[in-house]
């Protein structure tokens, strides 16, 4: 996820480690954020890769700073990153979808379709193996009830989805 934070970030202007972090952490405080000790080496492993360049300079007060930048290749790893298949595991999807929604608007229409389906798909199935184990246990009254909200939270998130497809598709 933290890949797709920093090149989201970059994709809208040159930063510089603080800045990426300072950014991730006003656009997205309410779903994650990320310490130095992971944006870091993300950004290590993205210029090594390619998807991003530096450019070391001397600030004002005398101390080197680098400022980083997407490349063209970065852009398409951004797309690719938002394109694909989202966790299975429960745990990490939700925060995961939340943050591809935030960044969705980076993707043309068709590939945003083809995210919210993706995204829509497995909520759904989530839904579906959350359902059927409160229906098939007879659960204690805080399993029931935190499982009971869950079921909520995903109809609630795949409502969203939806909105969204018809919006895309509208455009």
């Amino acid at each position: 996820m933290i890949e797709l934070l920093i090149l989201f970030e970059l994709n809208r202007t040159v930063l510089t480690m603080y800045g990426v972090s300072k950014s991730i952490r006003t656009d997205f405080s309410v779903l994650t954020t990320p310490s130095y000790g992971t944006i870091k080496p993300a950004l290590t492993r993205l210029e090594a890769n390619g998807f991003v360049v530096s450019q070391k300079s001397i600030s004002k007060g005398g101390r080197p700073s680098a400022y980083y930048s997407i490349t063209k290749d970065g852009i398409n790893e951004l797309k690719r990153l938002l394109a694909e298949e989202p966790p299975a595991n429960p745990i990490q999807f939700l925060p995961m979808a939340r943050v591809k929604l935030a960044c969705a608007d980076v993707l043309s229409g068709t590939d945003e379709l083809i995210m919210l389906k993706a995204l829509k798909s497995r909520a759904q199935r989530i839904l579906f193996d959350t359902e059927n184990l409160v229906n098939s246990k007879d659960l204690s009254f805080y399993p029931k009830m935190v499982f009971d909200n869950l079921i909520c939270e995903y109809k609630n998130f795949i409502s969203l989805l939806e909105a969204f497809e018809r919006t895309c598709s509208q455009a």
